[in-house]
């Protein structure tokens, strides 16, 4: 499979795994999995054939590791807008992690604070690295960090996803910063 195509699976999946399962006829269980062969057979129904192989290949290819298979099932790690209960256990977090943004929002975030928006949690990038990424999907990435330690150490939940995204219910603005 060429990149190209990898990456309109990739797009695909995560579109229909995260956000709108409904849309191409599946049913994600309380946990966010669907069976590999009812994902198939529903791709192929709504125009994007695909085969096992197809699937595992842009599993294990994606730079950001959005999916996880175990054995005859598939679930997209995070980012989810539907209501899925992914099952991680509370985790400690490093003392600091990172969220990239881009300056036309830093109003807000400094007034607000970081909100899930349309997700179920605020996304934390592990390093400053990952999070300039991040950012820069919508134009020049600004990354804040945050006090996850002192967050944690008052009481607030992490959570750690399959592929390393830290996720917490929001963050008031008190524990962030600008990185410098």
């Amino acid at each position: 499979m060429d990149e190209r195509r990898t990456v309109k699976v990739s797009k695909y999946l995560s579109k229909h795994l995260r956000h709108e399962p409904d849309r191409i006829g599946i049913s994600l269980d309380p946990n966010g999995w669907v069976p590999v062969d009812e994902l198939l057979r529903a791709c192929a129904d709504h125009g994007l054939a695909l085969t096992r192989d197809d699937l595992d290949h842009v599993v294990a290819v994606n730079d950001k590791q959005r999916f996880t298979v175990e054995g005859d099932r598939i679930r997209a790690n995070q980012g989810h807008s539907v209501r899925v209960d992914l099952g991680l256990p509370p985790a400690e977090p490093p003392a600091h992690l990172y969220h990239g943004t881009v300056a036309r929002v830093l109003g807000t975030i400094r007034a607000e604070g970081l909100r899930p928006m349309n997700r179920h949690h605020v996304h934390l990038s592990p390093d400053r690295e990952t999070a300039v990424r991040v950012g820069a999907r919508r134009g020049a990435p600004v990354v804040l960090t945050v006090d996850a330690g002192a967050m944690h150490r008052a009481g607030h939940l992490f959570h750690v996803s399959a592929n390393g995204v830290w996720l917490t219910d929001s963050v008031p603005p008190a524990y962030l910063r600008l990185h410098g």
